[in-house]
């Protein structure tokens, strides 16, 4: 399996175990897992770039990135809503429906990325 394919799986994982979490009343794992999601989900496109990804730094670097060549903000808002369920983890502090709607968001979030992956045909224009 490939670095990409790694970070793919493990993004897709990650989004439908959220779910199950946040049925079960498990809100702080809901909220990390789904941060998982999208965190994994910016690093395949990152790697499919060669961009740096280690960091979250790296991580938001390449999400401006995504925006600036698909030219769609929306992913930069989605990924935001992944963010405060990151900080949910350790705070504790959103309630289910809140969890729930940045939930919804990191699925659309990691559908635009698979649909900029495929838009890209692997022809991946390198840093930015």
């Amino acid at each position: 399996m490939t670095i990409i394919g790694f970070h793919l799986e493990t993004s897709r994982r990650f989004i439908g175990q959220a779910e199950v979490e946040l049925r079960e009343g498990h809100h702080m794992q809901a909220s990390e897992k789904a941060w998982g999601a999208a965190a994994h989900a910016i690093k395949a496109v990152a790697e499919l770039y060669r961009w740096p990804h280690e960091s979250h730094a790296d991580l938001f670097r390449a999400v401006n990135n995504i925006v600036r060549i698909s030219g769609d903000p929306e992913i930069r808002a989605m990924f935001n809503s992944a963010n405060a369920l990151h900080q949910n983890f350790y705070e504790g502090w959103l309630d289910a429906e809140y969890i729930a709607i940045c939930i919804e968001h990191v699925k659309r979030l990691l559908t635009k990325l698979d649909a900029f992956m495929d838009a890209d045909n692997n022809g991946a224009g390198g840093a930015i």
